[in-house]
């Protein structure tokens, strides 16, 4: 089996299908409408079904009253009535150990306003042990069930060859056999679902041996899963349960002992009627060694994982950097020749006031210019991750860099958060909640931020593509390095200074099967997060480039005689005085001007509105230039020659370490609050700025010294 081991932990490529920053749905489903919930096991194909169902129709948000993201959509099995579609968190038990298990339980045992009218349980055929321990606790809340068979293939190339007529007799439920990833089966899952909502029925109880069978029967209080509950009433052997859970245990066993011993008979129970299913439903083969096998060999090996990680991270970022390059001089000449100068005639035409054409050619067109410039590259490196996540490798990456987390008192999965970040900080401190530690959920809300966003990307290539020219994707690549350093640094400082407490953990991480990229997936992955990341960087870049030309057109106390609004000097005006008041700041790393100064404070908006507010201060200086593609290059040259004294590539570097470092955006700071609280919010704020600060200026003045 292609596995380190199996308990409660999450691939990456789950968490970003299960978790995308933002992404929103048109379509829900009626009010009144039957609930499907969709409940499996981790890397079993759930929201890849999910997906292949729901297509376009749905959302992600937080379950009401908890902060637990969950995906929701509407899906019409057959011809019959929509129904509302809940992919709940992957879970190996209803027993919970983290927020996202506890929602599972609580939605199909706890809360009987709630409880939805169907489970698809989505089983994997080529781990079927282990799955069917958790479709014999949804079995023993009672709420209806169909199964989803997933991994067929992959359970065929092992010698498991799974029979699902046989499996349907055993379990006592409709099993269908589905491809997510090809749609295949989805139809007949959608009829066999369509029919058991139009005549429910209980599922069959799974069998745990006559004597205990008949003491949960004695127990069950009746209503809602009520053998569920009476099975839980026998595993924590309290009140009426308290006397007959004593006499299942040997004689002699310590009272506080009791529950620990009646909860591994029932355990030991239940795997055995797992045991019972798989011999009339499945046909093994014998042991193989397959090529997936072979390939963590290397893969996760510990002279070679790292290296082939670090190399196969380096090359998605050279490709999306040199595909991205002749994209992005296309749009940034669109927009800086035929949008603006149309815009402008148009303007012109209607007798538009000298104020509306500045706002639009010099603000919204430049800035939203220069935004949409970076989407081919966004969507580039988007399709190569999603590559890497959907084939599996990533859930190898953070196997890989187990030791690293080792440094930080944190498992290795903790590094799937990690790669959630490099999307968005947001989904990522959303991810740490697989810890089942408070306090390592602690350190991880404090060490997220130092993750590079999406959003810094750009401001990245736009450096890089200027100053260092074939070089650039080197340099991002770089930057990248330098933030999984920055985590791990700050990680290993703070776990000696402030959670001295945390004791290292065994990594526990199921490894998923190697598969062929999905075109299907892959292209709906990288549109979610594509058009999330326009949609929200749009509404800030409008917003933001509005304000800051608004400021930027007004004139500050003591401006130049002759001065009116829209006729500023730009470092006279408002925003000018503010970026000015803040540079002096920056002299040390190299880079005192004003016009830095404005896009790290509006990027403290939103790291999307850096590139533009730097087009924006630059074309109000030079409004000839911003109609030209790359107008931005020989001011930022300009500037950073004349703020380093001639040391340009070191300022270069520490402007872009302080964009790495410092304090991630209102969105961000908003989550980071909602996981650790408003105290520890504002410390991790204060020590962002003085590390990003400090690496600023040891990058700058070595540079000096160095060059």
């Amino acid at each position: 089996m292609t596995e380190v081991s199996v308990r409660r932990s999450r691939s990456a490529a789950a968490v970003l299908l299960e978790k995308p920053c933002c992404v929103d749905g048109e379509d829900a489903a009626p009010v009144g409408a039957p609930r499907v919930v969709l409940v499996g096991n981790p890397n079993v194909g759930k929201s890849t079904l999910f997906n292949a169902l729901t297509g376009a129709r749905q959302h992600v948000g937080n379950w009401p009253g908890k902060t637990v993201a969950v995906a929701s959509g509407q899906w019409r099995p057959g011809s019959g009535p929509a129904v509302g579609l809940v992919d709940l968190p992957g879970t190996y038990s209803l027993v919970p150990d983290s927020p996202d298990e506890e929602l599972t339980r609580e939605i199909l045992v706890e809360d009987p306003a709630r409880r939805p009218e169907l489970v698809v349980a989505v089983l994997d055929a080529s781990n079927l042990t282990r799955n069917l321990y958790l479709a014999a606790q949804i079995a023993d809340t009672g709420v209806p069930v169909v199964v989803a068979l997933t991994m067929v293939d992959v359970a065929r190339s092992r010698g498991v060859d799974v029979d699902p007529e046989a499996l349907s007799t055993a379990l006592g439920v409709p099993v269908v056999p589905v491809v997510p990833r090809s749609g295949q089966g989805v139809d007949v899952l959608a009829g066999v679902v369509a029919g058991a909502l139009s005549a429910p029925a209980a599922p069959a109880v799974p069998s745990l041996g006559d004597d205990l069978d008949r003491v949960v029967a004695a127990l069950e209080p009746g209503g809602p899963a009520s053998r569920w509950r009476a099975l839980a009433a026998l595993e924590r052997a309290d009140g009426p349960a308290r006397e007959i859970a004593v006499g299942l245990v040997e004689p002699g066993t310590p009272d506080d002992e009791v529950a620990e011993e009646v909860e591994l008979l029932v355990a030991e129970a239940r795997y055995a009627w797992a045991h019972r299913v798989l011999a009339s439903a499945v046909a093994r083969r014998g042991d193989r060694v397959t090529w997936s096998d072979r390939a963590d060999r290397v893969l996760t090996s510990r002279w070679f994982g790292l290296p082939i990680f670090l190399a196969v991270m380096w090359g998605v970022f050279e490709a999306t950097t040199s595909i991205a390059a002749p994209l992005q001089d296309a749009v940034q000449s669109l927009f800086g020749g035929p949008v603006s100068d149309g815009l402008g005639w148009v303007l012109t035409a209607v007798s538009a006031p000298e104020w509306l054409t500045g706002l639009v050619q010099d603000g919204l067109v430049a800035g939203v210019g220069q935004l949409l410039s970076f989407a081919p590259l966004m969507a580039i490196m988007f399709v190569l991750l999603a590559v890497l996540e959907d084939s599996g490798y990533m859930a190898r990456a953070a196997f890989v860099v187990d030791r690293l987390m080792r440094l930080m008192g944190l498992p290795g999965k903790a590094f799937l958060p990690i790669i959630v970040g490099f999307g968005c900080n947001v989904p990522a401190l959303a991810g740490t909640r697989i810890l089942r530690n408070p306090r390592q959920r602690l350190l991880m809300g404090l060490i997220i931020p130092f993750v590079s966003c999406s959003a810094r990307l750009t401001v990245y290539v736009l450096l890089a593509g200027i100053f260092f020219g074939n070089q650039a994707g080197t340099m991002v690549f770089g930057m990248y390095v330098l933030s999984i350093v920055l985590v791990v640094g700050m990680g290993w400082v703070l776990r000696r200074v402030l959670f001295r407490d945390l004791a290292h953990e065994p990594l526990l991480l199921e490894l998923p099967p190697y598969r062929r990229p999905a075109l299907r997936v892959t292209a709906m992955q990288t549109w979610q997060k594509l058009r999330s990341f326009l949609r929200t960087a749009s509404g800030i870049i409008v917003a933001t480039v509005t304000v800051v030309w608004l400021l930027s057109s007004i004139a500050a106390p003591g401006a130049a005689a002759g001065s009116s609004f829209g006729h500023v000097a730009p470092e006279e005006s408002l925003f000018g005085s503010v970026s000015q008041a803040v540079a002096p700041v920056f002299a040390p790393a190299g880079f005192d001007d004003w016009h830095a100064s404005a896009a790290l404070i509006t990027g403290f908006v939103a790291k999307e509105a850096v590139v533009a507010t730097t087009a924006q201060t630059y074309s109000a200086e030079e409004p000839a230039d911003v109609h030209q593609a790359g107008a931005l290059g020989p001011a930022l040259r300009d500037t950073f020659t004349a703020t380093s004294g001639g040391h340009v590539v070191a300022a270069v570097l520490a402007f872009m370490v302080f964009l790495l470092a410092y304090t991630p955006c209102m969105t961000t700071v908003a989550a980071q609050r909602q996981e650790i609280g408003t105290r520890w919010t504002a410390v991790g704020i204060v020590m962002q700025l003085a590390v990003a600060w400090l690496l600023a200026v040891a990058v700058f003045q070595v540079g000096v010294l160095l060059s």
